[in-house]
C-alpha cells in the first residue's frame, strides 16, 4: 500500500484531559496536550489530514459497567479540548469502543484518501491508543506512535503498552 500520513488524535476530550472530567487521566494529561499541539501544527504543515477521534457514548453505554459515564454524547465532558480545536477540513470520527476502527467509518475514509501510514496521539496508551494500534496492523497500515504525545492514568500500563506495539504488533515508537 503506498499512500499518504494521516495523524490520529485519539481521545483528547475533557472528561480525560480537564481535572475537573470523569476519567481525568492526571497530570500527564497536561504534558501531552502542549505536544499534541505542536505535532498537530507540524502536520498541518504537511497538508497532512488531522482526525479526531472521540469517545462518544450513550447515557446508556455498557462501557458504564467498567469505567464511569464519561464522553457521553453532546456533552462538555465529550468534547475536544479547547487547545487542540478541529478546523475546518479536519475529520471527527466518533467512537463507542476502545479502537477507533470498531464499529466507524475510519477504515474507509483512510482508504479514500489513499492513506497507508498512521500516526498516533492521544489518551490513554494502554487503552483506546493501543486497541487502534493493533486494529489498524490487523488492517495493514503502518503506524507510529509518538511516545511524548501519549498518556495514561496509570504509567507501569503506559509502558507495557508501548513495548507490547512495538515488539508484538510492529508500530513504530518515536
Amino acid at each position: 500500500m503506498n499512500g499518504k500520513k494521516a495523524l490520529l488524535v485519539i481521545d483528547m476530550l475533557n472528561d480525560f484531559i480537564q481535572p475537573d472530567g470523569a476519567l481525568y487521566i492526571g497530570k500527564s494529561a497536561e504534558r501531552i496536550a502542549a505536544e499534541i499541539q505542536r505535532i498537530i501544527k507540524e502536520a498541518r504543515e504537511e497538508e497532512m489530514p488531522v482526525i479526531y477521534i472521540c469517545d462518544c457514548h450513550r447515557t446508556d453505554d455498557a462501557e458504564f459497567q467498567m469505567f464511569k459515564p464519561h464522553c457521553i454524547k453532546n456533552t462538555k465532558g465529550g468534547e475536544i479540548i479547547d487547545s487542540l480545536a478541529p478546523r475546518p477540513g479536519d475529520y471527527i470520527i466518533p467512537k463507542r469502543r476502545y479502537s477507533a476502527f470498531f464499529g466507524t467509518d475510519l477504515d474507509a475514509t483512510l482508504r479514500e484518501m489513499n492513506v497507508s501510514e498512521l500516526i498516533l496521539v492521544g489518551v490513554c496508551t494502554n487503552i483506546c491508543v493501543l486497541y487502534t494500534a493493533a486494529d489498524a496492523r490487523m488492517l495493514n497500515y503502518k503506524v507510529t506512535v509518538i511516545k511524548d504525545g501519549v498518556a495514561s492514568f496509570d504509567e507501569e500500563a503506559h509502558k507495557f503498552a508501548l513495548r507490547e506495539m512495538e515488539n508484538t504488533l510492529g508500530v513504530k515508537i518515536i
